[in-house]
């Protein structure tokens, strides 16, 4: 059974006296997955379409072929997945009582999640209103059997929307929200002010100064130009960069939730490949982007079966350009649209790299957002999942080549087959510091999407009814905005199982995972107030895992909140050897109605071999959390 499904039952059959009671003695889901994975196993998607666009159903095993850098692989399991199938109901969860939260999202088992990015960062609008439009087109016409989830993609990835099925939380979503385009930082040029202007027309009217030796007109005029370039420059590898930050915090957490993703990028330029190119010598080098942050980001699409579906925007845009230029000659989007034109050819190839290479489908002139969406979620909603265990290949984290052929059609039928194009073996690397630090920061970001990499459930109390001018143990204000106070003080009580953390082996034969315990505190605005750690050592006192993975782990940590209007908690777990994480986000507001917490004494610890480690400071986590 997939983790997800056995932790979830494990978290809904806690006991108050033990701590926990075995999953395997509570009810199982109604809807249990069908795909099994083994260690070291690749699920792989394929989408197989006729010439007619519609999909080809009831293959079987033999049907497909499937090579990894030219060697033949054996399918273990095939499991067919169809639009027109009833959809399964998502496992249930026990309701939880007031102040308590999880950062668990419930899917159905085989369900397909589809992902609607909105890429203002690559997009040269002068209106965000046609992005809001176009959206509302859409979600007023969404279909309440199809799971989406919205994201804004500006200086930095922000969760608009989670997975829904009910369109009128996409409408609410989309009325409400709007999608700022701010450059990350002063040094950054603004996008659409480079866009709108051109230095080198301005400097070409200077007059050529009379003292000697100073440049002349032609020379100043080049040397404008020349800074035009760099400045043109910068503002590209600023959105390369961002870009690929933000598809790297999406994969990660994409990589949480099982079976297939339809990430939908609309866009109006697409600034690197994020597929690799195997017939170069480097695959994995990119101008202006960071080489070993492309391969990470590469490697966590494939492993969450991600495919890209790029929708060129510059055709909607033009459009509603055309409109408004001729009602109120609008300066300056002409000449955007005149730039974005001239490398259409080199887009729509970026763009059918993506698409072939992780198996979707590029659209370049929708008729409408919507059109664009219906159309991608329709082809990434009928496709098959194929299983099998790479053989006779190095385990060394490379990337390695897959092909599909689909030989039970005929060969008068000629099927188009969309699948990922590479996958890679088990690295025995682990993260770069800067990119696990580069992971850590969005993970705790207020507004990007919550990892579940970890999953746990959080009680939010107030300490007391007061406030006070203290920060409490382990707090600190953030530099850029440190407060004075008053502050008010709030309790949290986590609650997660070891069985979730990455236990390693020390020269003394101990085994130990370490995690950490975050909070952070920030305004409305996404500024971060104050922060609040501790970390925790774990040490078993069995090597039994069934026994271990069905342990709780009780910790109580304090945050001190600057008294404002509102604020929002982002409230983590860190599995510091992995460094994966799990992340509830809250505004305080939900919880500053509730009355303060009460503590039972610590009890005296129990002979039992499973850890249930509690908080430090004499306190313990009650029974109902």
């Amino acid at each position: 059974m997939c983790r997800r499904f056995v932790l979830v039952l494990a978290f809904a059959t806690l006991g108050s006296a033990s701590g926990a009671q075995s999953a395997s003695s509570s009810p199982q889901p109604a809807n249990p997955p069908a795909l099994h994975e083994s260690p070291g196993s690749v699920a792989l998607s394929v989408a197989v379409q006729g010439q007619d666009g519609h999909p080809i159903r009831g293959l079987k095993p033999q049907d497909f072929r499937v090579t990894v850098s030219g060697v033949p692989q054996t399918i273990a399991h095939l499991e067919e997945h169809s639009s027109q199938a009833s959809p399964l109901a998502a496992p249930s969860f026990p309701a939880l009582p007031p102040g308590t939260f999880t950062n668990y999202t419930p899917i159905a088992p085989g369900e397909t999640l589809n992902i609607l990015l909105i890429d203002a960062l690559n997009t040269p609008l002068k209106d965000e209103g046609l992005i809001r439009s176009q959206l509302l087109q859409y979600v007023r016409h969404a279909n309440p059997n199809t799971r989406i989830a919205i994201f804004g993609l500006a200086n930095r990835i922000i969760l608009l929307q989670g997975f829904t099925s009910d369109p009128s939380a996409l409408r609410d979503v989309v009325e409400r929200k709007l999608i700022a385009r701010v450059p990350a930082s002063p040094d950054q040029p603004d996008a659409d002010q480079q866009n709108g202007s051109n230095l080198s027309t301005r400097g070409s009217s200077v007059a050529s100064p009379t003292i000697k030796g100073s440049p002349s007109a032609v020379s100043l005029a080049a040397n404008l130009r020349a800074f035009e370039e760099q400045l043109g420059g910068m503002e590209t590898g600023f959105r390369v960069q961002y870009t690929l930050d933000a598809f790297n915090t999406l994969a990660h957490y994409l990589g949480a939730f099982p079976g297939r993703k339809n990430l939908i990028w609309f866009s109006g330029s697409f600034p690197f490949n994020i597929v690799p190119d195997p017939s170069r010598p480097h695959p994995f080098s990119v101008t202006d982007a960071d080489a070993d942050e492309l391969r990470e980001t590469v490697k966590l699409l494939s492993k969450a079966q991600v495919a890209v579906y790029p929708v060129d925007a510059r055709s909607l845009i033009a459009a509603s350009t055309t409109k408004a230029t001729a009602a109120n000659h609008v300066h300056g989007v002409s000449m955007d649209l005149s730039k974005a034109n001239q490398s259409q050819a080199a887009e729509h190839a970026m763009m059918e790299a993506i698409a072939a290479g992780t198996g979707g489908r590029a659209f370049y002139n929708p008729e409408s957002l919507a059109d664009a969406v219906n159309s991608a979620i329709a082809a990434g909603s009928n496709y098959y999942t194929l299983t099998y265990s790479p053989t006779n290949l190095a385990n060394d984290g490379s990337y390695r080549p897959v092909h599909v052929d689909v030989t039970g059609v005929g060969v008068d039928q000629h099927p188009n087959v969309s699948y990922l194009r590479g996958d890679f073996g088990s690295d025995a690397t682990t993260t770069g510091q800067g990119r696990a630090a580069a992971y850590g920061h969005a993970a705790m970001t207020r507004g990007a999407p919550a990892p579940e990499d970890l999953i746990f459930r959080v009680r939010v109390r107030p300490a007391s009814d007061t406030t006070e001018t203290t920060l409490a143990p382990d707090n600190e204000l953030a530099p850029v905005m440190p407060s004075k106070g008053p502050f008010r003080r709030y309790d949290l009580d986590f609650l997660s199982l070891p069985g979730e953390l990455t236990f390693t082996q020390q020269p003394d034969g101990r085994r130990i995972a370490k995690v950490e315990f975050l909070a952070y505190v920030f305004d409305t605005e996404g500024n971060l107030l104050a922060t609040a750690g501790q970390g925790l050592t774990l040490e078993p006192k069995t090597n039994d895992e069934s026994k271990l993975a069905h342990s709780v782990i009780r910790y109580h940590l304090e945050v001190s909140v600057p008294d404002r209007a509102e604020t929002f908690l982002r409230i983590g777990m860190r599995d510091v050897t992995s460094n994966r994480f799990g992340v509830v986000e809250i505004p305080t507001s939900a919880v500053t109605f509730l009355p303060p917490a009460t503590y039972a004494p610590v009890a005296p610890p129990s002979s039992q071999a499973p850890p249930a480690p509690s908080s430090p400071g004499g306190r313990s986590i009650p029974p109902q959390v």
